[in-house]
């Protein structure tokens, strides 16, 4: 039926425009059982220690992306437009829907004209989904380019920063490097995000009211 592939094909499209942060997630904890204490979370083991007089380092950018108050940011943004794109389209496809089954419900005894019209409505709001889906897409696109751009010249200087005080040649990304082990002390990304939000700016505070005169 054409309506159930307009709304297939609009949902897929937008489900696969890609995160901001592609990190994986920690896989959720088990269920207590009824009347049980939920466990308590291990403890996150303590970071290696960098190595003494090691003059390179790495990081993983995703990880940044995923963790950094910048990165989540960003995240947040993506998925605001892609929810309001997804609203958008489930209210034209309503649309559709509806002239969809008004079609088959009576399309049997109405006359040619009327028949006819309601045809041609089911056919322009088809295209305007097809249209909206690809409009949409390209706008979450170009949205998450802008902001992955962004976030690049912000942490750019974070990363030099972070080599200049431990006196370090070269700071790798792990997975554009083809890096396939390192000692994890060199794995400097925990060091990486504390800098990127301790540089971010702060929201600033509200202004205070004025006395009444």
């Amino acid at each position: 039926m054409r309506v159930l592939a307009s709304v297939v094909v609009f949902t897929a499209v937008l489900s696969a425009v890609p995160s901001f942060a592609q990190g994986q997630a920690p896989a959720p904890r088990p269920a207590a059982a009824p009347g049980q204490p939920t466990p308590a979370a291990a403890p996150a083991p303590a970071p290696a220690p960098f190595p003494d007089g090691a003059k390179f380092g790495f990081v993983q950018i995703q990880v940044i992306a995923a963790a950094s108050n910048e990165g989540k940011a960003a995240t947040a943004k993506v998925n605001a437009l892609v929810q309001k794109k997804q609203t958008e389209g489930a209210d034209k496809q309503k649309q559709l829907q509806t002239a969809q089954q008004k079609l088959d419900a009576g399309g049997s005894v109405m006359n040619d004209n009327a028949r006819a019209q309601l045809q041609k409505d089911i056919d322009r709001l088809t295209l305007e989904i097809q249209r909206f889906t690809e409009d949409a897409q390209q706008e979450v696109q170009t949205l998450q380019n802008d902001l992955q751009n962004e976030f690049q010249a912000k942490l750019m200087p974070i990363i030099q920063q972070v080599a200049t005080e431990k006196k370090l040649w070269a700071i790798f990304s792990a997975a554009d490097s083809g890096l396939v082990w390192g000692e994890p002390g060199l794995d400097l990304t925990g060091d990486v995000i504390k800098a990127f939000d301790a540089a971010a700016p702060s929201a600033p505070a509200p202004a205070a009211a004025r006395p009444a005169a």
